[in-house]
């Protein structure tokens, strides 16, 4: 039997982003075997249950690392073209800006759901027109015009792009199966080895039951995101705290991705006037906004992203702070309040794509928050070291993780 028809038992370990495209394109190579060989996806709680379902999902030729970020960005456009993904995750192109604002002072509608919206300033013609005296576009128009001191595009609908993450990475989870891959739900304690070093299985607790269960493998790919380490503790990956909203505006906004700098009020802004912050706020289809603020290291990582402890008021500072420039964001309603943990790579610049020092071992790690962006990309590179012993669609020397593993 020639080498290219030999059995190949590959077990990914992480149902992120990372983990979900590397099933998605191990399982959709020309090589894969579906009667012959067996590819796993070992997740310890949920498709998306951390950050690949709790990000932003923005999308940008203007990201990092440029090794990866233009082949990731093409292929989240084969990948929507291919698989309806504009109706199927909300995969379409953006604008995005950065703003410097002022944000005014606290005052929100009744927390009661089905209490009428009621609008706090009316959109009139003369606001209308300092908006466009400030030089914002014409159909960014729910953002107060008074609020904005600057307005600066850092990208285009031919440059930047966005997508539903959880719907992005749920779907790769599906698509995956329905090509032959298996989603096994456990935490994986270890990666045993042969005598010759190289891997020869995964030995995890199933869960709900907490049984300790082995699958054999030839290969084993490391996607955990920020639990990476505790699956292969030489692995220099460390966690950082993100916490985000979700909001229904009181009525359809345009398709923009914001960063700002937001000078805040007084008012009822417990002693922060003037504090200078910086949440991220993107628009969706189906009329939902995302905002995120800064990260933090409070709380350490839990063993599970079921176990992610929420810090409420960092989540009312976000909703305080984007509903200070916005009528339709302080109008509306939110939907979400959550928080998640996001990989960074203590050495190297990261992520951390390829083969390690152990035979049969492959990391895909450390994309802090461009682990959407990047998803495909990685995917695709990490498949072709599989299937075809190298990578073909990109250069990755300069994230090896041999150069920074000890």
């Amino acid at each position: 039997m020639s080498a290219d028809l030999q059995k190949r038992n590959v077990v990914i370990i992480g149902g992120g982003i990372i983990g979900c495209t590397t099933a998605y394109y191990l399982s959709h190579h020309e090589k894969f075997d579906r009667e012959r060989d067996s590819i796993t996806l070992l997740e310890a709680t949920q498709i998306a249950g951390g950050a690949s379902g709790k990000a932003g999902g923005l999308l940008a030729l203007w990201a990092y690392p440029n090794c990866i970020v233009p082949l990731s960005y093409r292929l989240h456009e084969e990948l929507a073209d291919t698989h309806q993904g504009v109706d199927r995750w909300g995969y379409r192109a953006v604008n995005c800006g950065q703003i410097d604002a002022l944000g005014r002072p606290a005052s929100k509608p009744s927390t009661n759901s089905n209490a009428p919206f009621v609008s706090l300033q009316k959109r009139s013609d003369k606001a209308i027109g300092l908006l466009r005296a400030a030089g914002i576009p014409k159909d960014l128009n729910w953002i107060v015009p008074e609020s904005i001191s600057s307005y600066d595009s850092m990208g285009d609908p031919t440059t930047t792009a966005q997508v539903h993450p959880y719907q992005f990475t749920t779907s790769m989870a599906s698509l995956s199966e329905e090509a032959g891959v298996e989603i096994v739900y456990g935490s994986a304690t270890s990666i045993s080895q042969d005598a010759t070093g190289a891997v020869e299985a995964v030995t995890y607790k199933a869960k709900g039951s907490g049984e300790v269960r082995k699958i054999e493998a030839d290969t084993v790919i490391l996607t955990a995101g920020p639990w990476t380490g505790g699956v292969w503790k030489d692995a220099p990956i460390e966690a950082l705290r993100a916490h985000s909203v979700t909001i229904r505006p009181s009525r359809e906004v345009s398709a923009y991705a914001l960063f700002t700098s937001i000078k805040m009020g007084d008012g009822k802004g417990k002693g922060r006037k003037g504090k200078m912050v910086t949440p991220e706020i993107y628009a969706r289809p189906n009329n939902e906004v995302y905002a995120c603020g800064e990260g933090d290291t409070l709380i350490p990582l839990p063993p599970s992203t079921d176990l992610v402890q929420i810090d409420t008021s960092r989540c009312e500072d976000i909703i305080e702070q984007v509903q200070s420039i916005s009528d339709e964001l302080r109008d509306g309603e939110v939907t979400a309040r959550q928080a998640c943990y996001l990989p960074n790579v203590t050495r190297g610049g990261g992520p951390l794509i390829g083969e390690t020092n152990v035979k049969g071992l492959l990391m895909g790690a450390g994309h802090t928050c461009w682990g959407i962006q990047n998803g495909p990309a990685t995917g695709k590179c990490l498949s072709e070291i599989v299937w075809e012993g190298g990578v073909k669609s990109a250069d990755l020397r300069s994230l090896d993780p041999r150069k920074f593993m000890q």
